[in-house]
């Protein structure tokens, strides 16, 4: 099995230096594109290598980069920007990638920067991730001092600067235009869309905004050719793809597998199944702010249509599961506790109705709830849904509490019913409201 974006990373030791990341072949793409590709060329390639974007939304990269105006017209400068911010609950791959093999993001970063001749460029990275920050503040000074960024890069003319930022710790500013007002040093408040950041984005300028993972393939996609790429998925899907476990399972961790690996294979093969005890309930199976999967989608590809018409997001393909002694109205009220919390509260359905859905899920858990608090829940998955916010935080949160009233409503009528948590004796948190 091929796996080009870990193939050099240990646990338990220090990620590559540049000099070791050359020996195996690191920067070679940067080579060929600056001596042998115009970045056009660069843009069409990685369209057709069918990469989609691995920060959760699944846009064909190449696509994306393919609306941002080029030519001698263009506006100037051109930015892009790495989101290492990985807010997700659940969600812990790109720190796989960023401590382990910083080299090959800076790498991912220069195709980038290139094919859309952009000369700035930032790592916008989460505020606890300090090893990380460590690791890229060393690698980014050796590609400079190897003249891999700055000016005349290798002596093709093209210039490019990096730079890290890293953020206060808000999950908002895992959207991309929030993440870009706050590198322009205002608050993380989406933006209006159009214009689009890739006309319109960082200090007004064409912006391109990647997810870490998908800049990573970029090199591997360069040396090895579209149709290699596409050879590496199981299904319609290209690639391979960081999958990750967390909750009561053996051996919780991060796999790179090809795209479409079942979900099943993930969850017992590499993961080893449930905790002796523990039974399968539940899973959200690409973050939080994704839709509920059970025992019957359990032989699904993780791909994205696959995961799509079976009613849910493939996400960051990193699963959180639930088992058997976990409460699910616990579970889902944990949830919503953090994203009313990490709420910007620039709209109003966003700003008043996730407390809203926090204090009547908190009821529900203590015993409180009342029958019609159900339709009171109902109501708020359709009304804070797509299209009635502006952006997509309460849109994702309602994801896991719409699946949870459908695969788990009888643990909600349950609690009502009986006035109590089943389940009261196992929990240890409360959030405070």
């Amino acid at each position: 099995m091929e796996k080009p974006l870990t193939q050099h990373i240990v646990p338990g030791r220090a990620p590559l230096s540049l000099k070791e990341y050359e020996q195996v072949g690191g920067y070679q793409s940067v080579r060929k594109i600056l001596k042998e590709m115009t970045p056009q060329e660069v843009q069409a390639l990685v369209k057709e290598s069918d990469l989609k974007g691995r920060g959760g939304a699944g846009f064909n990269t190449g696509l994306k980069w393919s609306f941002v105006p080029m030519g001698p017209d263009a506006a100037t400068p051109k930015y892009l920007v790495a989101n290492a911010d990985e807010m997700e609950p659940g969600t812990f791959k790109d720190r796989v990638l960023l401590e382990g093999n910083p080299h090959q993001l800076i790498e991912g970063m220069i195709v980038a920067a290139y094919a859309i001749q952009a000369s700035i460029s930032y790592v916008f990275l989460r505020w606890a991730y300090k090893v990380a920050a460590r690791e890229i503040t060393k690698a980014i000074q050796e590609a400079y001092d190897a003249g891999y960024l700055g000016q005349n890069i290798l002596g093709s003319g093209f210039n490019l600067d990096m730079h890290l930022h890293t953020g206060v710790g808000r999950y908002m500013c895992g959207e991309e235009t929030a993440l870009l007002n706050a590198l322009e040093g205002k608050r993380a408040n989406p933006r209006a869309k159009p214009p689009f950041p890739q006309v319109s984005g960082l200090f007004g300028k064409p912006t391109i905004v990647n997810n870490v993972e998908t800049l990573c393939c970029l090199p591997h996609i360069v040396n090895n050719g579209a149709e290699w790429f596409k050879k590496l998925g199981l299904t319609a899907d290209a690639g391979t793809k960081l999958f990750g476990v967390s909750g009561r399972v053996k051996t919780p961790g991060c796999w790179e597998l090809p795209m479409g690996t079942t979900i099943r294979e993930i969850l017992e093969d590499y993961a080893g199944g449930m905790q002796d005890g523990y039974l399968f309930r539940g899973l959200l199976p690409g973050g939080a702010s994704t839709d509920f999967l059970v025992e019957e989608h359990l032989d699904l590809p993780m791909d994205y249509p696959s995961i799509q018409a079976a009613g849910s997001r493939m996400g960051t393909g990193t699963m959180i599961i639930m088992d058997d002694q976990t409460c699910p109205v616990g579970f889902t009220l944990n949830l919503q506790h953090f994203f009313a919390q990490e709420s910007c509260g620039f709209c109003t359905p966003c700003r008043e109705g996730l407390p809203w859905v926090e204090k009547i899920l908190l009821a529900i858990d203590k015993g409180e709830g009342k029958p019609e608090h159900l339709l009171t829940l109902d109501f708020h998955t359709k009304y804070l849904g797509p299209g009635n916010t502006f952006c997509a935080l309460a849109p994702g949160a309602m994801e896991p509490l719409q699946s949870a009233l459908k695969y788990f409503r009888e643990d909600f009528e349950r609690h009502i019913h009986e006035h109590h948590c089943p389940w009261s004796k196992a929990k240890a948190w409360q959030p405070s409201i």
